[in-house]
C-alpha cells in the first residue's frame, strides 16, 4: 500500500484531517499501531467515510481565503482559484482598469509577472501543486482494486481534480499543443519520482496523463450522485476532458464530451439576464462551482467580489476606483441587440443592469438608486464607475453590502455549447457548427445574430469572439489566446477612444517567448531537473502597434 502511515491514521480514527493545505504540511509519520496492508485495506474499505475530510481538504484549497500565503500574510489577492483566474485574464486584451498603487493585479496588466520572484505568478503555479499533492494523498488511501462504490467515487474525484490542475497550468507554460508536443510543459508528480529532480514533462506526456486521469474518473463516477455542485461528478469529468481535447485539437472527441457534460443543463435565458449575477451555484446552467457562503468569505478584501465585482461596499475595486472593465475593442463588437451588452457600462456610464438597484450611503443617509449608482461617490467606500466597467458580477448579499459572498462558477453550460460548435466545425462539419453557434446566440443572447463565416478559420474567429464576450472574467481569455496561437491586441494605433491606460497600452505577438510564464525561484532552486522558460522582454508602451487578432480588428 502507498503511504501506509497516512492510511493507518485514517483507519484508526484517532486523527481527523481537517484540511490538506500543502505537501509540506502533511503529517505522514505513523505514531502508533501495527496494521498490515490487508488490515489497512479492509478497514478503509469498511469505513470509506474516514477519507471524507481529506477529500474536502482537496477541494477547499481552490476556494479558501488566504489559500496560498496564509492568514499571517493576509494578501488581498490570495483567495484561491478565482485570484488565479484574474491574473490570467488581466494578461489578456479583454480586461483593463486604471493604473493604481492599490491594484494587486497590476503585475499581470503590465506583464511584469514573468519575474520569478513575484507573488502573483508564484500563486498561479504553487496553488495547483498544493491541490496536486492533496489529490495524491486521497489516491494513496484508496486501494487500486477496490469495488467499493463510495471509494471509487472519491478516487474519480481526485483523478479529475488532478487533471484539472495540470490542465490549468499547461496553456501558460508552453505554446499550443499542436506543433509543440515534444516541448516541455510542467513537472508531473508521480510515485517514485524525486521532486528535487523532476524535469518538465513533454506536452504530449502531460496530456496523455490528463486524458488517462479523466477517462478513469469518468468510469469511477458512473452512477455517482454528488451532494452539491462543489463536488465533481461524471458530467464535470466529461467537461474537463472536453477542454483537454479542445486544447489537443481532437475535435470530434471534444464535441462528444461537451455534449455529455451538457446533458440536463441549459444556458441562462435572455429573460434571466436582467441584473448583476454569476454568484449562485443553484443556477440551472452551472455544472461545477466553488461554494463560497457568507460565513466563509465575510467582509474580507481577499475575495473575488472585492477584486472583480463593482458593487461591493468593502472592496478594492469600488474604494479605489479600480473597476475591472471590458476593452472597448471588444465592447464595440457587441451589437445593441445582444443582451450581454448590459454586462458592462456603456460610454455614458449607464447600463440597464443598474435599474432597480440601490446603494445606501449610511454616513450621509442617502440612498442612490438605479443609474445614480454609477456616478455616486461614497467616502471611503466607492468612487464613480469607469466607462465600460463590468456589472456582470454581483454578490449574494446585494449591492453595497460589505459581505463579499458569492459562489464561483467553474464550468457552465454555455462553455460546453461553444466547445461543441467550434469542435464540430473543425472536425469537418462547418454547417452543423454554425447551426450550433447560431442556435445558442439567437436563442439565448441576440435574436438578430447570424454567422457570416464561410471558412473554418473565419468561423474559429467567430466562436472565439463569442467566447471572449460570454466567458469574460471567468478565466478563459489567455488559455484561448495560447491554444489558438493568437496575438494579444489591446489597442489600435490612432484609436483615440481606447480605454487602455498608457502603461498597459501594448500588443504582444503570438510567438513572443514572453508569452510563457516562468517557474518561480524556489522551484528552479530546489528542482535540479528544472529548465525555466526564457526569452523575450517585458513589453512597453507602443509595442506591437500593427498587430491584429482576427476577431476585434
Amino acid at each position: 500500500m502507498k503511504v501506509k502511515s497516512f492510511i493507518s491514521k485514517l483507519a484508526m480514527t484517532v486523527l481527523v484531517i481537517i484540511s490538506i493545505p500543502s505537501c509540506r504540511d502533511l503529517d505522514l509519520h505513523f505514531e502508533g499501531g501495527t496494521m498490515d496492508d490487508e488490515q489497512i485495506q479492509a478497514t478503509v474499505e469498511a469505513l470509506p467515510e474516514r477519507i471524507n475530510a481529506a477529500v474536502s481538504g482537496m477541494y477547499a484549497i481552490l476556494g479558501k481565503t488566504y489559500s496560498y500565503y496564509g492568514s499571517s500574510s493576509a494578501r488581498a489577492d490570495d483567495f484561491g482559484y478565482p485570484c488565479l483566474v484574474m491574473g490570467q485574464d488581466m494578461n489578456s486584451a479583454d480586461m483593463v482598469n486604471i493604473v493604481s498603487g492599490y491594484d494587486w493585479f497590476s503585475v499581470a496588466l503590465e506583464w511584469s509577472d514573468r519575474t520569478p520572484t513575484y507573488a502573483n505568478p508564484a500563486m498561479r503555479l504553487g496553488l495547483f501543486y498544493r491541490v496536486l499533492y492533496a489529490t495524491q494523498e486521497v489516491l494513496a488511501a484508496v486501494p487500486d482494486d477496490t469495488d467499493n462504490s463510495e471509494l471509487k467515487a472519491k478516487r474519480g474525484q481526485a483523478k479529475a481534480l488532478r487533471a484539472f490542475s495540470y490542465l490549468s497550468l499547461a496553456p501558460y507554460f508552453q505554446f499550443k499543443y499542436k506543433g509543440n508536443e515534444d516541448q516541455p510543459s510542467v513537472p508531473v508528480i508521480k510515485d517514485g519520482v524525486d521532486p528535487r529532480n523532476n524535469p518538465r514533462a513533454p506536452l504530449s506526456e502531460l496530456y496523455e496523463f490528463i486524458i488517462a486521469d479523466l477517462t478513469d474518473a469518468i468510469a469511477d463516477l458512473e452512477g455517482y450522485e454528488r451532494p452539491d455542485k462543489s463536488v465533481i461528478d461524471q458530467q464535470v469529468a466529461y467537461g474537463l476532458r472536453a477542454r483537454a481535447y479542445l486544447y489537443m485539437e481532437e475535435w470530434s472527441k471534444a464535441a462528444d464530451d461537451a455534449a455529455a457534460a451538457l446533458k440536463g443543463y441549459t444556458p441562462y435565458a435572455i429573460g434571466e439576464l436582467t441584473a448583476p449575477g454569476f454568484y449562485n451555484a443553484s443556477d440551472h446552467n452551472w455544472i461545477w462551482a466553488l461554494l463560497l457562503p457568507q460565513d466563509i468569505i465575510g467582509d474580507t478584501y481577499a475575495s473575488w467580489p472585492s477584486q472583480l465585482g463593482s458593487l461591493s461596499g468593502q472592496s478594492y475595486t469600488a474604494y479605489a476606483g479600480i473597476y475591472r472593465s471590458i476593452n472597448v475593442l471588444l465592447w464595440r463588437k457587441i451589437p445593441a441587440t445582444d443582451v450581454r451588452r448590459a454586462w458592462w457600462l456603456d460610454e455614458n456610464q449607464t447600463s440597464p443592469y443598474l435599474n432597480g438597484l440601490t446603494w445606501r450611503d449610511e454616513a450621509k443617509g442617502i440612498t442612490y438608486t438605479g443609474q445614480e449608482i454609477a456616478t455616486a461617490v461614497i467616502a471611503d467606500v466607492k468612487q464613480p464607475l469607469e466607462k465600460y466597467a463590468n456589472v456582470k458580477f454581483g454578490q449574494r448579499s446585494g449591492t453595497g453590502s460589505t459581505y463579499n459572498d458569492g459562489d464561483w462558477c467553474m464550468m457552465r453550460a454555455e462553455e460546453m455549447i461553444l466547445i461543441q460548435a467550434e469542435a464540430t466545425a473543425k472536425a469537418g462539419n462547418l454547417a452543423d457548427g454554425k447551426q450550433m453557434l447560431e442556435g445558442f446566440v439567437k436563442t439565448y443572447r441576440n435574436p438578430s445574430y447570424s454567422s457570416t463565416a464561410t471558412t473554418i478559420d473565419a468561423f474559429s474567429d467567430e466562436v472565439w469572439l463569442q467566447r471572449r464576450i460570454e466567458l469574460w472574467g471567468e478565466g478563459f481569455a489567455m488559455a484561448d489566446v495560447m491554444r489558438l496561437g493568437k496575438n494579444v491586441v489591446r489597442y489600435h494605433p490612432n484609436d483615440s477612444d481606447t480605454n487602455v491606460p498608457e502603461d498597459y497600452r501594448f500588443n504582444i505577438a503570438a510567438d513572443d517567448p514572453w508569452m510563457l510564464l516562468r517557474f518561480v525561484q524556489n522551484e528552479t532552486t530546489n528542482n535540479v531537473g528544472m529548465v525555466n522558460n526564457t526569452g523575450g522582454t517585458q513589453p512597453k508602451q507602443g509595442d506591437g502597434a500593427n498587430l491584429l487578432d482576427g476577431a476585434t480588428d
